[in-house]
This record gives structure tokens, sequence and C-alpha cells, in this order.
């Protein structure tokens, strides 16, 4: 994949608009996801994706390839997540008064319904944490990076990126302690 985002960079370094193009469809996905993850809005997520994208085609020529582009665009997405939450402009969550879906009767429905709040009991625990925290989480679990590439997007040590890492994962058992005591 690097060799395919490096011929894509060549082109679109050469005057091939097409070929930024090509990069954002192979990219749009994760990078829109990522910052889902991180803002937990979905105006927001595409907000940052937008902004992420626009600074990605100015800077291109910046790229000095010493890391994949995956790992600069992840920084520069994370960065964006980062400085949005931080300013506080974070669009309010929509606070969803829908009906409850009506209860199957069916067996397994209970267990479906319990997982749906473990799910949601999660996501709202995950929107507590820190952001270097929740980044440092997202692109971990969600992205399958090592330390080393999570430190280099966060901009911190290895070490300073595992513990973000472990503090994560520690207030997170411990906000969600309830939902195994009741398991």
């Amino acid at each position: 994949m690097r060799e395919a985002d490096f011929g894509l960079i060549d082109r679109f370094l050469r005057g091939d608009g097409t070929a930024f193009d090509e990069l954002v469809r192979k990219r749009q996905r994760e990078v829109y996801n990522l910052a889902y993850r991180m803002t937990r809005n979905a105006e927001d997520a595409r907000d940052v994706s937008q902004e992420a994208f626009l600074q990605v085609y100015k800077n291109l020529d910046r790229f000095d390839r010493r890391s994949s582009f995956s790992t600069w665009l992840y920084r520069i997405v994370v960065n964006r997540c980062l400085n949005h939450l931080n300013r506080g402009s974070r669009s309010p969550h929509r606070v969803v008064d829908e009906a409850p879906e009506p209860v199957d009767p069916s067996e397994g429905s209970l267990g479906q319904l319990e997982e749906k709040e473990r799910q949601d009991a999660l996501a709202r625990a995950i929107e507590t944490l820190p952001p270097q925290q929740r980044a440092s989480l997202t692109l971990r679990v969600h992205h399958q990076l090592a330390h080393r590439e999570i430190a280099e997007i966060l901009g911190v040590t290895e070490a300073t990126a595992k513990v973000h890492y472990f503090h994560a994962v520690k207030a997170l058992r411990q906000r969600l302690a309830h939902l195994r005591e009741g398991a």
C-alpha cells in the first residue's frame, strides 16, 4: 500500500489532480472513522475530515516520506481532532429522544438489548477520556497501530503513548466495572 500511496503522491506533485481525488477516495472512510471515534459526532467528523484533507492538499509537497503516508495522514487527522476538542467548539451531542424499539419476544432479544446497553455505556465512557488518551486508545484498538506509530502520530515518545493507552484502559475498566458486576 505504501508504494501505491507514494505513486499517487508523485502523480499529484507532477500536476495530476485526479491522483489527489484517488487518494481521498481511498482514504476518506478511514479518515472519517478516526475523526468520528475522536469527536463522537458525525457533523464534527465530516468537518474535521474535510479540514484534514485540505491540509494534506496544501502540504503534500512537504511530506518527507520518513514515515508511511497513513501515519502522516493520521497525525493530521488526530491533531485536527485534538484542536477541535480542546477549543470546546464541539457541536453539542444530540440527545435522541426516540421511542424504544419494540422488544422481540424471541429468544436472544434480552441478550441483544444488554449488549446494546454495554456498547452505549462504553461509548459514553470513551467520550469522558482526555483527548490524548482517546486518541491513543482509538489508534490502538480500531486501527491496530503499534505504540511506536501512535507515538509518531501524537508527537510524543513511545513510552508516553503507552501511558496514554494504559490510563485510557484503566479509566474505562473503572467506569464500566458496574457492567461486569451485573453480569
